[in-house]
């Protein structure tokens, strides 16, 4: 089931563009928001999905949450496709 939520979370653009937020640091759930033409509510859904997959992590200071990149899950991820494409070898 990880890898079927991995790929649902990766599946929707706006995702993949946290993802992308996130490569450069961590942020608040706030900051995140920012970026987006969509509601609060929508983007924490959003950062619901992929914590779930477990491509993010968060952790509460204050109250604020910042969530930052699981780059393990996200190299699992990538030697799975790299494996799917094989080599040229193969």
């Amino acid at each position: 089931m990880g890898m079927q939520n991995t790929i649902k979370a990766l599946s929707d653009p706006i995702r993949r563009e946290i993802l992308e937020l996130l490569r450069s640091g961590r942020l608040s759930a706030g900051e995140i928001a920012d970026h987006f033409p969509v509601s609060g509510a929508a983007v924490s859904k959003h950062l619901s999905v992929l914590k779930e997959a477990d491509l993010i992590r968060d952790a509460r200071e204050g109250k604020y949450i910042y969530y930052e990149l699981n780059t393990s899950v996200l190299e699992e991820v990538m030697l799975w496709l790299q494996n799917l494409k094989g080599g040229k070898n193969d």
